[in-house]
This record gives C-alpha cells, sequence and structure tokens, in this order.
C-alpha cells in the first residue's frame, strides 16, 4: 500500500450504501404508517400495516449492519446475521478482485470469508481504498509480520 496504514482500531463499512438503505427503510415505513393512520380500517388491519411498516424498517437496518473492524489483535467480521472475530494470523490474504460484490478474506484453515463490510457497491473508490488498508494491515499484523 502507498499512504500510511490506518490508526487501529479502524472501522471499514460500505458508508453510502448505509446511508440509502437507512434513508430508504426510514421513507418506506414512514409512508406505509401514514397510510395506516389516513385510512378507514380495523385496528387489526391498522396493526398488519404497522407490522409490515417495520419489516420495510428491518430488512435495510439488516443490510446495512455488515461492517470490519480491526485493532491490535485481530479482525472481526460483521455480515449479515454472523459476526466472527479472527486473529491476525489466521487472515492469510484480503481479496477484491473485479465482480467481486464484497472482499473475501483466505483463512489459514484453508476456508475464504465473506467480509460485506467492504464492498464496490455505490462507492468502488473507497472499497478499494479499504480493501488495500486491510491487506495492509493482515500483512503487517499476520503470520509473516
Amino acid at each position: 500500500m502507498t499512504g500510511p496504514s490506518p490508526q487501529l482500531p479502524v472501522t471499514f463499512r460500505p458508508h453510502r450504501t448505509r446511508a440509502l438503505l437507512l434513508v430508504l427503510g426510514v421513507a418506506a415505513c414512514a409512508v406505509i404508517v401514514v397510510v395506516a393512520l389516513m385510512l378507514d380500517m380495523s385496528g387489526a388491519q391498522r396493526s398488519g400495516f404497522f407490522f409490515t411498516a417495520l419489516c420495510f424498517l428491518g430488512v435495510p437496518l439488516l443490510l446495512a449492519r455488515p461492517h470490519v473492524t480491526a485493532d491490535e489483535g485481530g479482525v472481526t467480521v460483521v455480515n449479515l446475521t454472523t459476526r466472527r472475530r479472527l486473529e491476525w494470523p489466521e487472515v492469510l490474504a484480503v481479496h477484491l478482485r473485479n465482480g467481486d460484490p464484497w472482499v473475501f478474506l483466505d483463512l489459514a484453515d484453508g476456508t475464504s470469508l465473506p467480509a460485506m463490510g467492504i464492498q464496490p457497491g455505490i462507492a468502488r473508490e473507497q472499497a478499494i481504498r479499504d480493501a488495500k488498508a486491510l491487506r495492509e494491515l493482515a500483512e503487517r499484523h499476520g503470520a509473516a509480520g
């Protein structure tokens, strides 16, 4: 990597994608709630609208959850429904190949772990910078470092 290494701890997340998801989720939820309050319906029907509104908020919140946090001891990968803590020597390589939806970590146990917190989506340049920074940290703190 050509610039200075990021200071630890550092958290990588797709900020633009996250902001878009949160704005859309809140807007959809608000519209559904307003419609439910404006329509003449029973309490059960209104409750169904409110439940639907919460789902329209919950799904974007879940999609906005992924992030990767690196500290002196290792890296924590938080994806949609999982969280995994890795010590630096467990991370052998960090990949973001052309066309990949997010970063992949090659692990010492022979597996690969998706790290959805670094994804090109609508901020490709930021994702490339974040992947390079995480790669540099893994090389500096990993088994070779």
